[in-house]
């Protein structure tokens, strides 16, 4: 179900078979540090990528992480609460990757940088298979994907989270390329966005697209395509760069 689905949520077919009981009680809130308790995080997480903001309830992710519902309040006092440290969580870990790999780069490479440097900054630290692996990542990616999609709040959440790092990355591109049409920079960004969060969310659509050729989880050939392909398209914002076919 997608973020902007209205269906009942109801009671999840099936639950995991070591859940486990439910804790009760108010633990002083510094247990599970700021963040709130990761029991109820990660279960949270695996819940909204698998049916959507709408499509779960704090009861379901109470018994997921197998804690009493009061708990969830708790923490996080409300749904929307709740998500936004689901998704806070990891967003904060990526963009501060980001951040600094494109930081090292500009110290390294100063006036001699170029699309393809700051391209591989940007992407590889969000498709790196060797660090953001296991089934928190990929429902997290799934549920990255679903929220740049949803048009009720998703572009908000977006705004809220990941704005800061690509704005750096749009100034340093400015530099790059400075006679590129600011509006253009941004429709290219957009361009790319669209392709990243589709492949973060390794749908399983290009395996069968591909018959099998691709494999939408292999992420390490992702970045490599990725990287190409976003280094060709803002390559083609400099004045006098053919686009025809």
């Amino acid at each position: 179900m997608s973020l902007s689905g209205h269906s009942p949520p109801g009671e999840l077919e099936s639950e995991p078979a070591d859940a486990r009981p439910p804790r009760r009680g108010r633990p002083p809130k510094a247990e599970g540090g700021s963040a709130g308790d990761t029991a109820i995080l990660d279960a949270a997480e695996a819940l909204f990528a698998e049916h959507g903001f709408d499509g779960v309830t704090l009861r379901q992710v109470s018994k997921r992480a197998g804690v009493d519902t009061a708990l969830v309040h708790y923490y996080f006092s409300s749904k929307r609460g709740l998500f936004d440290a689901v998704f806070l969580r990891r967003a904060a870990i990526l963009n501060e990757e980001r951040l600094r790999a494109l930081d090292a780069y500009e110290r390294a490479q100063g006036a001699r940088m170029t699309v393809r440097g700051l391209m591989e900054a940007f992407l590889r630290p969000v498709l790196e298979p060797s660090t953001h692996t296991g089934p928190g990542w990929r429902s997290y990616f799934a549920l990255v994907a679903q929220v740049n999609n949803t048009p009720v709040w998703g572009g908000e959440t977006m705004t809220r989270y990941f704005d800061p790092v690509i704005h750096r990355l749009i100034d340093l591109l400015r530099r790059v390329l400075p006679e590129a049409p600011e509006a253009e920079l941004y429709w290219a960004y957009h361009m790319v966005s669209g392709a990243l969060t589709l492949t973060m969310g390794q749908t399983g659509r290009l395996d069968l697209l591909s018959g099998g050729l691709c494999a939408s989880s292999d992420l390490s050939t992702a970045a490599d395509r990725m990287v190409a392909f976003a280094t060709a398209g803002f390559e083609a914002l400099r004045p006098g760069t053919s686009t025809s076919a």
